[in-house]
């Protein structure tokens, strides 16, 4: 019998509230999520939203490696193989589900706590960014490197990306570099470390919290955010001490003149350019940037620039246009072909730099295939 890739379960506590858990359960995948898990972790939230009984959420996974290592992408590409030249009914419906399960995530009103140990990437990102308690462990290794495969930083880089300290997530989104707990905090991508603590360690403290007894009052979810909070934050504080050194801040100058001179094909050129003799992390963030996809470094400033004015709504609905045409363009079919499936690494990008790239043709992705009323996520903002 197969088991299931979503585990849901609750917890009573001392007083009779409920703790809910959902738990990503495909360790052997690196608990990517698939559109059949989406659906389940987005049904479960709606359950447990009008559960007046569900005091709070844990978001967490099985194995040790990772929270959650992306998306499928291996069954969009076999659906763009099957359909060049289109968007694919399926990865039209994948990021459409995706996203409003994203969105719920951020504006859940109950507090949810997501346990990021190990790898966090790509679709993983999603799950955890939006969450009200975001946790880091000593091992948690955060990255979005799409720009690898030619699609971009989705699933909320749009607001996420522009909300770090100076230009920090534009240099993340341009390269894919891989950051761990310490950068995390810093570039408010997470609330609490908790070092090697595991999630049964704060799945008994809150059982032992004193939660609101009318948990249908306003004040109620007020309460448990508090509450939370508390238990978090005593586990953060007696793993201080062993934080990992981080990487970003000791960057930061270097990013943010990197970053400030003007046009993508600058910005591209002055990060490849930064002196990265004896930094190992750098070298692998001119890399990335280095044989990434071209016309993501184009996306990635563009949505950056974009985003910084939308709302997290009309943010997820940009998004939704650009992957659609990354489903249509051939882009993305082909860096998945290279990274995921040929394994060759050898990708055949349509341009060979970042000043090849036609302006027209980045409009294009920026041109929504819908109008407005027929938008697969016109209600978001309305009806989560």
């Amino acid at each position: 019998m197969q088991e299931q890739s979503v585990l849901c379960e609750t917890f009573t506590a001392e007083n009779g509230a409920l703790i809910g858990r959902i738990q990503l359960n495909k360790p052997k995948a690196l608990n990517a999520i698939d559109l059949s898990m989406v659906k389940r972790i987005d049904a479960q939230l709606i359950e447990w939203q009008s559960d007046p009984n569900i005091v709070c959420v844990i978001l967490d996974s099985s194995g040790d490696k990772a929270f959650c290592a992306g998306g499928d992408v291996v069954s969009m590409y076999k659906a763009m193989q099957a359909e060049p030249g289109r968007t694919p009914k399926f990865v039209e419906e994948f990021f459409t589900f995706e996203y409003q399960l994203d969105y719920r995530i951020h504006t859940y009103n109950k507090p949810i706590v997501v346990w990021g140990k190990g790898i966090i990437m790509g679709g993983g990102l999603g799950l955890f960014n939006g969450a009200s308690h975001r946790v880091v462990t000593a091992d948690t290794r955060i990255a979005m490197p799409e720009i690898t495969i030619g699609l971009y930083p989705d699933v909320g880089g749009s607001w996420f990306l522009n909300r770090m300290p100076g230009h920090c997530g534009l240099f993340l989104g341009l390269t894919g570099a891989s950051i761990n707990a310490t950068d995390a905090l810093y570039a408010e991508l997470a609330d609490f470390y908790v070092g090697n603590y595991a999630v049964s360690s704060a799945i008994e403290a809150l059982r032992s919290q004193p939660w609101p007894v009318d948990r249908k009052t306003r004040n109620s979810a007020r309460d448990a955010h508090m509450l939370v909070n508390d238990v978090l934050k005593t586990l953060s504080d007696v793993s201080r001490s062993g934080m990992p050194e981080g990487q970003l801040e000791a960057h930061r100058d270097s990013i943010d003149a990197a970053c400030a001179t003007g046009s993508i094909s600058d910005i591209v050129s002055a990060i490849v350019d930064l002196d990265a003799t004896d930094d190992k992390w750098l070298q692998r963030a001119q890399k990335g940037l280095a044989s990434g996809s071209p016309i993501t470094a184009h996306i990635v400033y563009e949505q950056l620039r974009r985003g910084g004015d939308k709302t997290l709504a009309d943010c997820f609905r940009m998004e939704l246009d650009l992957s659609c045409r990354c489903g249509e363009f051939g882009e993305f079919a082909e860096g998945v072909r290279a990274l995921l499936i040929d394994k060759d690494h050898q990708p055949q990008w349509r341009y060979a730099s970042v000043e090849d790239v036609p302006a027209s043709t980045i409009e294009w992705f920026f041109n929504s295939p819908w109008e407005m009323h027929e938008h697969p996520l016109v209600s978001l903002g309305e009806s989560l």
